[in-house]
């Protein structure tokens, strides 16, 4: 989400960090799961929004993403063609709809951060096709989040894995670390554009792969948040915030306390 980072070296967390971590994540895939639920024909972006915002509250937590950069909202809502940093609206959402839902929150002082493309009613083939590739390349990358690896690993498995299929990556979009500020070093390419730095035990990243159909090539809005594709194909997003650990990756935004491997899904 975003995509800017707040410090310049990698900010390896201590197990009792990660654990913190793992709660904060614990309740955003709560919220999330309850918010994808209502992602339904009729909703709006503004009523998912206060729901969101209520959860996180209710939960004791704060949203992470309102008055971030100015951003004006709990959750990014980025319909069809829209990529990431859609802002809720009353438009109601419509079958054949594809919707995806970016959230963050803050809890004790460490962030977690979760997005989900969700279907909404009857899509076409195509849709249905890039959502679930996305998804399997989030997977894809989430498995190479392992110690004594590069960090440019995770773009190279994302890349090969969308690549068959002739999607790309969103240009200039990336996951980041995570951990007491939102946006931390290692900036985290869908790509293999790099290799990027070693990846040691400790070290917390937001994963989150955003494919397009048509081109990598994408443009803002007027409302100076809303990044679209260039050509309005659609696009589809989906991100975990993931713990690099000497037993491997594990996937701190799943929904339970026990901790998951990198196979885990999503729902």
């Amino acid at each position: 989400m975003f995509g800017r980072t707040t410090r310049s070296v990698l900010y390896l967390k201590s197990a009792e960090e990660i654990a913190r971590m793992r709660r904060a994540g614990v309740i955003l895939h709560r919220v999330m799961k309850e918010v994808i639920a209502a992602t339904v024909e009729g909703a709006t972006g503004l009523e998912l929004d206060k729901l969101a915002h209520s959860r996180i509250r209710e939960a004791g937590a704060r949203p992470a993403f309102l008055h971030l950069y100015g951003f004006p909202n709990t959750l990014c809502i980025s319909l069809n063609e829209a990529v990431v940093h859609g802002i809720p609206s009353k438009q109601p959402f419509v079958s054949g709809d594809i919707v995806s839902l970016d959230c963050g929150l803050v809890l004790d002082g460490f962030y977690s951060d979760m997005a989900y493309t969700v279907a909404v009613g009857k899509v076409s083939p195509q849709a249905e096709q890039l959502l679930r590739v996305t998804q399997e390349s989030l997977y894809a990358g989430i498995s190479r989040a392992l110690a004594g690896g590069r960090v440019g690993d995770i773009g190279t498995a994302i890349e090969a894995h969308i690549k068959p299929y002739g999607y790309f990556t969103a240009e200039g979009y990336t996951g980041h670390g995570i951990g007491r500020s939102l946006h931390e070093e290692p900036q985290v390419l869908n790509s293999s554009a790099e290799r990027g730095k070693k990846m040691l035990p400790g070290l917390v990243v937001a994963i989150e792969p955003m494919v397009n159909i048509g081109t990598g090539k994408t443009e803002e809005l007027s409302d100076h948040w809303t990044v679209v594709t260039k050509d309005r194909s659609l696009s589809a997003h989906f991100e975990h915030t993931v713990a690099v650990t000497e037993d491997g990756p594990l996937i701190l935004t799943a929904g339970d306390e026990s901790g998951v491997s990198a196979l885990s899904s999503t729902g």
